[in-house]
């Protein structure tokens, strides 16, 4: 590990503790008039950063009344809604910790994730009530639940117990509050990620760190006050990728969508106008059919001026382009993962490459990860350890360190070997570095394609298929081959208007303008809709299970 050498002593107030509740105490005293809008089936609530503190204070009391403790592991499950937003704050503000529930888990994780943690109460939105009714028996810590709804308790029909009202427990406590001053090193809240094999594994974000990723991303994002953001990333996902902290401690306008349906993207998109959004957060799979519903609008939203932050994959060059030719939008690409809170790099064009590059030079830097946030240190290093050169070509993994990233997974024996004895953490990430800086992600390690001895890169081939004006959506992944080890199957999902017209052959010749004939894939299968995991990223595993039979034939 790091030497830490002690210099001659500052007069600072060291001892004043980054607290994740003084964010909110902040913008409810100097935003305390901007709003706060949740989206809901039936209408909508408007209210103020002070009225949220003031609820916020509420849900502090009715957690001591109800006996969670210190450092005490809650359980919320629930939408994009101003009650998982409050949560947020109220929870770790009592020095309890917030954990975050996926709602997609399969029952067998979840009921791992909730006793693994330890969970000693578990708040869950009355719509989700079936998920956890479903494991509860199994539950092995939980002393009892709160139901986020706004019926009353007695209408509530459920078999949890003993069972409390959201509502009911803030009305009943006065919205003052002493909040206690945690070690800013205790855990803030905690994410189980599903990322790599095996168990769940458990990363528990501190005070500190949250503060500072929040400091982190305004900085990067360039948001205000004058800016209002939209929370499309699932808050139960990477503490929301960071935006909730990061809307509140510069006092930006925030936007809520609450429970939304993919399919209803009409309801989806409308607050973009609405609300004159600025600022967003997302996957590519939300954002490309968002972008397919904008295409069918008579008039076509102006968003100029917007940044919305891509992750979980790959935007393709489509994407960004149609977003910027329709709305005016951009679309920036970001990385990170749930161990890293989760910004790592962003990807901004430097002053020198707007004046020196072309127009296609600059959509080319746009595809990479971009390049790491101060803060962090970034390096690719290849199979023995040793750095890669910066020339944009060579590949090797990404390891990262620094004070929002993970240094272990909370009881997890085994996996020490994801981190190295000097403090990075092994990302399972296969990319490459320029002489920039700028982080391009090539594949997923386990993901690469190797074949006849070979490498071939899914991600790349994947963005070059979407960039067929036939194809919405497409994934890559390796099979097992008999002479070749692995070989590349492509599937795609074509535009409705191309379904019964686009062909194989169209693909492969479209491919083979940027792909050598070797890389190219024998298989193209045209397919409704591809496998996706909770985060909106193609699911691999589950297309490899699928097909794994189609080269052995």
């Amino acid at each position: 590990m790091t030497q830490i050498i002690k210099g001659f002593p500052s007069t600072s107030q060291n001892h004043y503790q980054l607290n994740v509740i003084n964010l909110l105490r902040h913008a409810a005293r100097s935003f305390g008039k901007q709003e706060i809008v949740a989206k809901k089936p039936l209408g909508e609530i408007r209210y103020t950063y002070r009225e949220a503190y003031d609820r916020v204070k509420q849900l502090g009391n009715a957690l001591k009344t109800i006996g969670a403790g210190v450092g005490d592991r809650i359980g919320v499950m629930d939408w994009n809604s101003h009650r998982h937003f409050e949560t947020y704050f109220g929870i770790p503000g009592t020095g309890a910790v917030l954990l975050l529930l996926n709602i997609r888990l399969a029952p067998v994780d979840l009921i791992y994730v909730i006793n693994h943690a330890e969970t000693k109460f578990i708040f869950v939105d009355e719509t989700l009530l079936p998920l956890i009714e479903a494991v509860a028996p199994s539950l092995t810590t939980v002393k009892g639940y709160v139901v986020m709804t706004d019926k009353p308790l007695s209408d509530i029909k459920s078999k949890l117990a003993p069972l409390h009202s959201y509502e009911e427990l803030l009305s009943a406590e006065k919205s003052e509050i002493k909040w206690p001053v945690i070690d800013e090193t205790s855990a803030y809240g905690a994410c189980y990620t599903t990322g790599t094999t095996g168990k769940p594994k458990g990363v528990y974000y501190s005070h500190r760190d949250v503060y500072l990723h929040a400091m982190t991303i305004a900085c990067n994002t360039e948001i205000s006050n004058r800016d209002c953001f939209y929370q499309l990333v699932p808050m139960f996902h990477a503490l929301g990728w960071g935006m909730p902290h990061a809307t509140v401690l510069v006092g930006a306008k925030y936007v809520l969508p609450g429970m939304y349906n993919i399919a209803d993207l009409g309801s989806l998109a409308k607050p973009l106008v609405d609300e004159k959004v600025t600022v967003s957060a997302g996957a590519p799979a939300l954002f490309m059919p968002m972008l397919e519903y904008i295409k069918g609008l008579a008039e076509k939203p102006d968003l100029r001026g917007a940044r919305f932050l891509s992750g979980a994959s790959e935007p393709s060059l489509s994407l960004m382009k149609g977003y910027y030719s329709l709305t005016g939008a951009e679309i920036i690409h970001a990385y990170g993962a749930t161990e890293t809170t989760p910004l790592v790099t962003i990807n901004r064009l430097k002053p020198w490459m707007e004046k020196e590059m072309s127009e296609e030079e600059k959509w080319d830097i746009k595809r990479k990860q971009g390049y790491a946030v101060v803060g962090l240190d970034l390096k690719v290093v290849d199979s023995l350890g040793n750095e890669v050169p910066r020339d944009g070509k060579s590949p090797g993994e990404i390891l990262i360190r620094g004070p929002w990233i993970t240094a272990s997974y909370y009881n997890a024996p085994g996996s020490e070997v994801q981190f190295t004895d000097d403090g990075y953490w092994k990302s399972g990430d296969a990319g490459t570095i320029d002489e920039e800086g700028y982080i391009k992600i090539t594949d997923r390690v386990k993901d690469l394609i190797k074949s006849g001895g070979e490498w071939i890169s899914s991600v790349d081939m994947e963005n070059e298929i979407m960039a067929h004006p036939a194809v919405l959506e497409a994934a890559v992944t390796g099979l097992a081959h008999p002479k070749w080890e692995e070989r590349p199957v492509a599937l795609v999902v074509p535009r409705k208007e191309h379904k019964d017209t686009i062909t194989k052959e169209a693909i492969i010749k479209h491919l083979s303008a940027k792909f050598a004939k070797w890389q190219l894939p024998e298989a193209v299968l045209f397919v409704e809709a591809i496998p996706k995991t909770s985060v909106g990223k193609f699911n691999k595993k589950e297309i490899r299970a699928v097909h794994k039979d189609l080269y052995q034939k």
